[in-house]
């Protein structure tokens, strides 16, 4: 049985939710309304606010599909460029010898987007635009928005999303 997953802008979270538990993700109702999501987690969006658009630096809204799983046995603190494992571990030293580093740690879940139009092909391609959920150092905070258009997560908290869920597993963003 496939997970789903529901990441809030308003609230800054991503939470879990068993697929038996929701309504398809073709309807355009609230799909959560009533349940209780199985795991959840705070996180960072974008500083820039939410938006589709290519090179906006937003976080994409709509229905979304996990693409790619990567990362997978890498040790916690991985340093990922290009969605490949550079050797480096992430460490305060390393981030003071490079300050302007957009860090992206531990594991990346690469998403995809589901609505023609919307967040799919064309200018407003959210897999071309390179959105992740990802690993970031401990030390940023959660609950704020300052990604780039990435959703942000502690390492720790990635590590067990990345275990819930599989590549195909349903992702809706709303705000």
């Amino acid at each position: 049985m496939k997970n789903f997953i529901v990441v809030s802008i308003s609230q800054q979270t991503l939470e879990v939710f068993a697929s038996a538990s929701l309504e398809p993700i073709t309807t355009s109702k609230p799909i959560t309304t009533g349940v209780r999501p199985i795991q959840s987690y705070a996180v960072s969006t974008a500083l820039n606010g939410v938006g589709c658009e290519k090179n906006s630096g937003k976080t994409p809204l709509g229905k979304h599909v996990i693409r790619a799983k990567i990362g997978q046995n890498e040790p916690l603190n991985s340093v990922f460029v290009g969605r490949r494992p550079t050797g480096e571990i992430y460490s305060p030293e390393l981030a003071q010898s490079q300050p302007e580093r957009d860090w992206i740690l531990t594991r990346i879940l690469w998403l995809s987007g589901s609505e023609v139009g919307q967040n799919r092909l064309g200018q407003v391609d959210t897999m071309q635009r390179y959105i992740y959920i990802h690993g970031t150092p401990d030390s940023e905070p959660m609950g704020v928005p300052l990604s780039h258009g990435c959703i942000r997560m502690r390492n720790e908290d990635i590590i067990e999303l990345f275990d819930l869920v599989e590549v195909s597993t349903p992702v809706e963003i709303i705000c």
